[in-house]
């Protein structure tokens, strides 16, 4: 399973483990992914996603489709379309 939200775009980042005598390796910073089904009442459809728990938190608020409406007036490319 790739690590890519496919709403956002997170993907994983790298940076340093820092131990108590300062050395630094390297070190991946992985985003929290879920596979989730959500329900779209527009389309009457579910719909399955890999999202980021943060996209979770702004879906249960706004809804899917609000939610990709956002996205794509901002600029973003979801992997996600729905026909108007």
């Amino acid at each position: 399973m790739s690590k890519v939200c496919e709403l956002t775009g997170k993907r994983p980042i790298t940076g340093n483990s820092v131990s108590h005598s300062n050395r630094k390796t390297k070190r991946r910073f992985i985003p929290n992914i879920q596979k989730k089904k959500f329900y779209v009442p527009e389309i009457g459809d579910f719909v399955d996603l890999k999202v980021s728990a943060s996209a979770i938190r702004t879906i249960n608020k706004m809804g899917v489709y609000a939610y990709v409406k956002k996205l794509e007036k901002k600029g973003f490319e979801p992997a996600i379309t729905f026909i108007d």
